[in-house]
């Protein structure tokens, strides 16, 4: 049984094995199939996207936007 002290408390999604901030790539651009995704998410969400996100940012701001638009996972 999950406590205030175990991560993802009462969250039942899935999370990445890793957290963006403690990635050691995560400074890098985003990816092509990023940027892809990212910019398909956006559309849907009607928000603008800076072309110019790290990959760990891209990461998370993916994470938002599958949330808003219902393809979260």
């Amino acid at each position: 049984m999950a406590d205030e002290h175990t991560p993802n408390a009462g969250d039942t999604r899935p999370r990445a094995e890793k957290d963006p901030d403690d990635w050691v790539t995560g400074e890098e651009p985003m990816t092509g199939p990023q940027r892809s995704y990212l910019h398909t998410l956006a559309q849907e969400a009607g928000e603008p996207v800076p072309d110019d996100l790290s990959k760990a940012r891209a990461s998370e701001l993916i994470d938002e936007l599958q949330h808003r638009t219902g393809r979260g996972r």
